[in-house]
C-alpha cells in the first residue's frame, strides 16, 4: 500500500504534525476561487421571466401603497386645516338646511351664523362626512387640497343655472335665508 506524501514525510521526520496541517491549510486556501464567492450559475430563462413579472408585480403594489400613503396625507392636511379654521358649533334648534350629494343636509346655526351662510362670509365644508363652516380664505386652502369638500351653496347653484322657459315658478322669487 502506498502512503501519501504527507505520510512518507511524517514517517521520514522531514516535517511534524503541525507543519503538515499547516501545509493542507495552506493548499487549500491557494485553491479557492479568489474575489469571494463565485458567481451564481445564470438561471434560466423561464426562472429570469418570473423574477421579472415578481419584480413588476412588486412595483405595481409599490406604487399602490404611495398613492395611498399620499391620500392619507392629502386628508389628514384637509382634516387639519378644516379643524384650525372652523367656526365653532352651535346647539341650537334652528337649523340651516342645504342639499350635497343629492341629500338634505343641516347644520345647526344661530341667527347670526345663518346671515353670514347667506351673504358668502362662511362657507360649508365636508372631510370624512362631517360638516363645518370656514372663513372663504381657508375654504380656498382646502379647496387647492380637495375641491369636492367644498359644499356648494344654494345661491350659487341657482345662479349658475338659467331657469327654464317651461318652468311655471319662473318670476317667483325664493328668499336665500328661507327656512325649511
Amino acid at each position: 500500500m502506498s502512503l501519501s506524501l504527507r505520510d512518507q514525510l511524517l514517517k521520514a521526520g522531514l516535517v511534524s504534525e503541525k507543519q503538515a496541517r499547516q501545509a493542507e491549510r495552506d493548499a487549500h486556501q491557494r485553491n479557492r476561487p479568489k474575489g469571494g464567492k463565485a458567481s451564481p450559475p445564470p438561471a434560466p430563462a423561464p426562472a429570469r421571466e418570473a423574477q421579472a413579472r415578481k419584480a413588476a408585480r412588486d412595483q405595481a403594489l409599490n406604487r399602490a401603497q404611495q398613492e395611498k400613503a399620499a391620500a392619507r396625507a392629502a386628508t389628514a392636511q384637509l382634516r387639519q386645516l378644516i379643524e384650525q379654521h372652523r367656526v365653532p358649533r352651535v346647539e341650537s334648534d334652528d337649523w340651516y338646511n342645504f342639499v350635497h350629494a343629492g341629500k338634505v343636509r343641516r347644520l345647526p346655526v344661530t341667527p347670526a351664523l345663518r346671515a353670514q351662510l347667506v351673504r358668502g362670509a362662511l362657507v360649508v365644508v365636508v372631510c370624512e362626512g362631517r360638516y363645518d363652516c370656514v372663513p372663504p380664505e381657508a375654504a380656498t386652502r382646502i379647496a387647492e387640497r380637495d375641491p369636492a369638500a367644498i359644499v356648494p351653496l344654494p345661491a350659487a347653484a341657482t345662479a349658475a343655472e338659467p331657469p327654464r322657459d317651461d318652468d311655471p315658478y319662473k318670476d317667483y322669487v325664493v328668499p336665500d335665508d328661507l327656512v325649511w
